[in-house]
């Protein structure tokens, strides 16, 4: 038998070493920066002040209408709680389908050019990582919703900015992505209406950016999450351009038009080579998304979800109104969006970064919104205002902006 004393040492980790457990960590995990929204909602948490009103998450004040949560409910007492097929429910695929048909004349076929995602999130991680090879440059209008170029990075390819300006109301140019195309580009994000600019693009806007897709052989993921939001005409579809629904990856889902954030309900529509490579990486990921969940996005497309729908639109579009004329009353500069459910006023004109004027303004005017620069490119020195809650509270919020403006003065 071997005494204690003469077996082997072996040496053990120490995690009380300076670097923690950081070694252990793959360098594109350690190195992938913290969400910019996240660490100022964390200033808000902490500052414990009951009194602030947010105006920072994109969220709808709506709750889920009643038809949709009745009818989750229901499909839970009936013990509908099992898998379903790894591309969602065929039943709600035909529905989206039919969806897309009615509402911007897209025609997918539902068992082989679609599939169901754990909110629109997931649909674009899908596509990003089916399609990045290590190296592959990402081009990414910008300001953008914030984690384009995270998981691009996670992917293994490279994120490019392209700078979008308030003088262009926040339009990708046919001149700025031209500009940005190398032999390296592979793949060009889009997302209108915009978050955080509420911008949008017109079908006769798109039509050059189609060609330069075509011309230099580009992939589209385009993030159409905010498509129902659209005020003062209707929203177009890249994948409804010449040529363009074959090297479209649409992206969209349930959260923001049917204020389902939480069911996690979004859906992915393209090529079937392309769906098919997704589906591959959501069947060893995820499996499925939640079942009741999709009984509930189901229930949304009918004839009595799509009303509440509708509802919510016009609610939107009322504080929409509310909060640029009050940016501007003010003195803000404030570009009109035209979709999503934000504003994005500047605030130059005071000298501050959007960081501070953020940081100063949840401190003493006791409103929270986004700091510009955190989506990117031609963000700083501009405030994402989300006017996603109710005209009381916006009316108050904007009042404590201009009280705030006049104590800089």
């Amino acid at each position: 038998m071997i005494k204690d004393e003469e077996k082997p040492k072996i040496a053990l980790a120490d995690p009380s070493r300076s670097d923690g457990m950081q070694r252990y960590l793959a360098s594109h995990a350690r190195e992938i920066p913290p969400s910019g929204i996240r660490r100022f909602f964390d200033l808000v948490s902490a500052s414990k002040d009951k009194d602030i009103i947010t105006l920072g998450v994109g969220e709808p004040d709506f709750v889920t209408p009643w038809r949709v949560r009745d009818a989750a409910v229901y499909s839970l007492e009936k013990g509908k709680t099992q898998y379903s097929p790894n591309a969602g429910m065929l039943e709600l695929r035909e529905a989206i389908g039919q969806y897309l048909y009615n509402q911007f004349n897209l025609t997918y076929d539902p068992g082989k050019e679609m599939v169901v995602t754990v909110g629109g999130s997931e649909g674009i991680d899908l596509a990003l990582r089916a399609l990045i090879e290590p190296g592959d440059e990402i081009l990414v209008p910008e300001p953008c919703y914030i984690s384009y170029s995270p998981i691009t990075s996670l992917s293994g390819g490279v994120a490019v900015g392209i700078e979008t300006f308030a003088e262009d109301q926040f339009k990708l140019t046919p001149e700025s992505l031209r500009a940005a195309i190398t032999p390296k580009s592979k793949i060009l994000v889009l997302c209108y209406p915009s978050n955080p600019t509420g911008a949008i693009m017109t079908y006769e806007e798109m039509l050059p950016i189609a060609k330069i897709v075509e011309e230099h052989d580009l992939i589209v993921i385009s993030d159409e999450i905010y498509a129902e939001l659209t005020f003062n005409g209707k929203h177009a579809s890249f994948a409804s351009l010449p040529g363009m629904k074959d090297r479209t990856i649409l992206v969209s889902g349930f959260s923001k038009a049917f204020a389902m954030t939480g069911w996690r309900m979004g859906y992915a529509c393209g090529h079937p080579d392309l769906i098919s490579a997704m589906l591959k990486i959501h069947q060893y990921t995820i499996m499925c998304a939640p079942t009741m969940g999709q009984v509930a996005a189901l229930e949304a497309l009918t004839k009595g979800g799509l009303e509440e729908k509708d509802r919510m639109m016009e609610s939107y579009n009322q504080r929409r109104r509310l909060v640029v004329q009050g940016f501007r009353d003010m003195g803000l500069e404030c570009h009109e969006p035209q979709g999503a459910f934000y504003a994005f006023p500047s605030i130059r004109s005071t000298g501050l970064t959007s960081e501070q004027f953020a940081e100063k303004l949840l401190l003493e005017g006791k409103v929270a919104a986004v700091p510009g620069h955190v989506f990117g490119k031609g963000g700083e020195g501009f405030l994402r205002c989300c006017y996603a809650t109710s005209v009381a509270q916006l009316t108050e919020a904007l009042e404590r902006i201009h009280l705030f403006l006049r104590s800089l003065e």
